[in-house]
C-alpha cells in the first residue's frame, strides 16, 4: 500500500526523546497522515539539546517511519559555562523562564535576537540543505511540509522547496516576527530586517501555510503571507480512550506546562488567598499543582499569599501523568500570556484541557480565540488577568460544586478538535499544493 501514497518530507527539530509540547505538532501528524493517503519521511537533527525529555513520546512513532537525522550543534553548552551552570543541568530558556537572572541571561538573550537569526538552531541550515538535497536526488517526495520555531527548519524548507520546486506547506505553531516574545529579544534595527527579509521569502516561497489560530491567521496576512488556513492543535483520542479516572478528593487546580513571567496569575493567588483565610474547610482542599518550568515571579507570589503548603511544583513530567493530573483535576488554569498578540494564543494544553471534561479557569482577552472556543463548547470561562470577582465566583461555584461531587462539564462540539481530524485537514491542503 506505501506505493501508493503520496510522500510528504517533514522538517522538524523537535522529535522523540524530546518533551513538552512543540514536539506533538509533527509527531501526531506524521502518527495519523497515512490515514489519509500520504506517506510521512521525517528529517530531525541527531543530537538536539531539548529541555525536556520525555520517552513515553515514542510510542505515537508509526511503524516502519522512515526516518532521517542529521548532527546539530547548539550554542547551549557554551551558555551554561558562561554562566557558571553545570553542564547537565535543565536549560530554562531566559526568555521565558527565569530563575535569578543573571547579567549573562541578558546578554544571552540579546546574543540571540541579533546574531542567531533566525534562533539558536540556525547552526543546521546549512548542513541539513547540503544533506537533504543529496537525499532528495536519488528520493522523490511530492511535498515538503515545515513547523516553526524554531523557524531554522522553515528556512530548510524554503531553501529546498526553491532548489527542487517541490511544493511546500509551512506550519507556524507561533509566528515569526509577530510572536509575542519577539520584542523581549531586544532586536536591532539591522536584525529585524534580516529576520523580516527572511520571513518575506517564506511568504512568497510556501504553496500553503498553516498556523495555529485564527486571530494569527489574520495578523500573517496583514503582513503579507497568503493562502492561510487554521491548523489547531487538537488532543488525541487514543490517549484518553483507555482512561477511566476519578476526580481527585482534592479541590485541584492544575497548570500542566510552561509558567512564565508573562503569565504570572498575581489575583489568582489573592484569591485563593483570601478564601483560604474566609471559607472554613478551604484550606484543607485546595491543591495546586504546577508540573513544568515555572518563572521565579510565579513562586515569590506564591510565598507572599500563603499558597506554598499548598503547591506543587515537580518541575517537568511525562506527557502520561500530565494527562492523568489532567483528567482528574477539578479546575484546569489556563494563563494566556500577558502580550498585544494574546488573542491569538492557543496553547496546546487547551485541546486535551476540553477532552478530560474538567472546567477550565483562563486567564487573558475576553475576545481571544480561546475564550471563543470555551464559550463553544462550553467548557468553561474567560477572566481578565485583574478580574478579582469574576475569577472568585467562578471559583466559589466550582468549590461548592466540588463539595456535592458534581464538578464536571457538559462540552460539546469538541471531535473537531481531534488530531486526527486536524491531520485531515493537514493531508487535504497537501493534496492541493501537489496536484496543482
Amino acid at each position: 500500500m506505501n506505493q501508493e501514497r503520496k510522500k510528504v518530507l517533514i522538517i522538524t527539530y523537535y522529535w522523540p526523546p524530546s518533551g513538552g509540547i512543540g514536539v506533538h505538532r509533527c509527531l501526531k501528524f506524521a502518527k495519523y497522515l497515512r490515514d489519509f493517503g500520504w506517506e510521512p519521511i521525517v528529517y530531525t537533527a541527531e543530537n538536539a539539546h531539548y529541555p525536556y525529555i520525555d520517552k513515553t513520546n515514542f510510542a505515537h512513532i508509526p511503524v516502519n517511519l522512515t526516518i532521517l537525522k542529521h548532527p546539530i550543534w547548539e550554542p547551549y553548552d557554551l551558555f551554561k559555562l558562561a554562566s557558571g551552570r553545570k553542564r547537565s543541568s535543565p536549560m530554562n530558556n531566559p526568555v521565558h523562564v527565569r530563575d535569578k537572572r543573571t547579567w549573562i541571561d541578558n546578554l544571552a538573550i540579546w546574543i540571540r535576537g541579533n546574531f542567531f537569526i533566525p534562533d539558536a538552531r540556525m547552526f543546521w541550515i546549512k548542513p541539513s540543505v547540503k544533506y537533504l538535497s543529496k537525499w532528495l536526488a536519488t528520493n522523490k517526495v511530492d511535498a515538503i511540509l515545515s513547523n516553526g520555531p524554531p523557524h531554522t527548519n522553515t528556512v530548510i524548507a524554503c531553501r529546498l522547496s526553491k532548489k527542487f520546486g517541490i511544493p511546500w506547506l509551512a506550519d507556524f505553531q507561533d509566528p515569526w516576527t509577530q510572536v509575542d516574545y519577539y520584542k523581549l529579544l531586544k532586536i536591532t534595527r539591522w536584525a529585524h530586517k534580516r529576520h523580516v527579509k527572511m520571513e518575506q521569502e517564506v511568504f512568497r516561497t510556501a504553496k500553503k501555510i498553516t498556523i495555529a489560530s485564527p486571530s494569527w491567521k489574520e495578523d500573517l496576512e496583514a503582513i503579507g503571507a497568503r493562502n492561510v488556513d487554521v491548523i489547531y492543535w487538537g488532543y488525541d483520542e487514543e490517549e484518553f480512550s483507555n482512561l477511566n479516572l476519578q476526580p481527585d478528593t482534592k479541590f485541584t487546580i492544575t497548570h500542566a506546562g510552561l509558567l512564565g513571567f508573562d503569565r504570572l496569575p498575581d489575583v489568582l493567588f489573592k484569591v485563593l488567598a483570601d478564601m483560604k483565610k474566609e471559607i472554613p474547610g478551604f484550606a484543607k482542599s485546595l491543591w495546586i499543582q504546577l508540573p513544568g518550568m515555572v518563572d521565579i515571579s510565579v513562586v515569590e507570589s506564591l510565598k507572599q499569599n500563603y499558597l506554598s503548603e499548598n503547591t506543587w511544583m515537580p518541575g517537568a513530567i511525562n506527557r502520561i501523568e500530565a494527562i492523568e493530573r489532567t483528567i482528574t483535576s477539578q479546575i484546569l488554569l489556563l494563563p494566556l500570556n500577558k502580550a498585544e498578540n494574546a488573542r491569538g494564543r492557543i496553547p496546546g494544553k487547551l485541546f486535551e484541557y476540553l477532552r478530560s471534561g474538567r472546567p477550565i479557569l483562563c486567564l487573558g482577552p475576553s475576545d481571544s480565540d480561546v475564550s471563543k472556543i470555551l464559550e463553544s463548547t462550553n467548557a468553561g470561562k474567560s477572566f481578565g488577568y485583574n478580574d478579582y470577582a469574576g475569577i472568585r465566583n467562578f471559583l466559589e461555584n466550582c468549590y461548592q460544586a466540588y463539595l456535592t461531587g458534581n464538578n464536571t462539564t457538559d462540552t460539546r462540539n469538541i471531535e473537531q478538535f481531534s488530531v486526527k481530524n486536524q491531520t485531515g485537514k493537514v493531508a487535504g491542503f497537501l493534496t492541493q499544493i501537489s496536484t496543482k
